[in-house]
């Protein structure tokens, strides 16, 4: 199994890292790929089976949209095809068909999705989240700058459906992009320390057999307890 960690050195912000560092661990035999910017991508001319990008600044939002450029049409039929993506943060936006900017400027995006982003550097969101995946329940945070819009009539499958906190802009529900196994998220945690049932999911379509999780026991006890307190009103949900 091939896992592929692309931009460490630029996609490094909330703790998104420890996504690919608990996989490393839940999956010991596998084969971690760490792609610079300088480097050609392992998913260029090689079968990957998981490629993970996270949480960047917002001028790195322009420097791997220039990287991620040349191979679109392979990122195109790697999300038709099998191939598993786990994206978090503002990596979201990269998939969409440009991010706006206040003074009306924006950055060309991959335009894999009928969607784009409009961002407001005055006014940072910060909330909890609480949302459902399938039978799953779903928690974490989010911290970003811009929120996703939908540009034309094509619905866009969500992976989650919220309960507290914003979707891909506040008041939608649907949240994120669930194509095939292409799975990309605003929810910061990170992600799969914080939620162990969608990391066994994520490890479920990866093919892991018999698979337990590094630290499985305290991830469920502090799992269950951050479910209560979300579910609870007097929690705030923004911050």
């Amino acid at each position: 199994m091939r896992i592929e960690i692309l931009y460490p050195e630029l996609c490094n912000l909330y703790g998104d890292a420890m996504n690919a560092e608990y996989l490393r661990r839940a999956i010991p035999e596998a084969q971690i790929v760490k792609t610079s910017l300088k480097a050609s991508p392992a998913f260029a001319d090689r079968e990957t089976n998981l490629i993970y990008l996270g949480s960047m600044t917002e001028y790195g939002q322009t420097i791997a949209a220039e990287a991620l450029q040349p191979h679109r049409d392979r990122i195109v039929e790697l999300v038709g095809g099998e191939t598993t993506f786990l994206v978090t943060g503002n990596a979201l936006e990269l998939f969409g068909t440009r991010i706006e900017n206040e003074d009306g400027s924006f950055i060309e995006t991959l335009g894999l999705f009928d969607m784009y982003a409009k961002r407001q550097m005055m006014r940072r969101y910060n909330s909890i989240y609480l949302g459902t995946f399938n039978d799953i329940e779903i928690v974490g945070f989010k911290s970003q700058f811009a929120h996703i819009y939908d540009s034309g009539a094509k619905t866009i499958p969500a992976l989650f459906q919220t309960r507290r906190g914003a979707g891909r802009k506040p008041g939608q529900t649907e949240e994120g992009v669930h194509i095939n196994n292409f799975l990309a998220t605003y929810v910061l945690g990170p992600l799969l320390i914080l939620n162990p049932l969608f990391t066994h999911y994520l490890l479920d379509i990866l093919g892991v057999k018999a698979h337990k999780l590094p630290y499985e026991q305290a991830a469920m006890a502090a799992y269950e307890a951050r479910l209560h307190e979300f579910k609870n009103p007097k929690t705030g949900e923004e911050y």
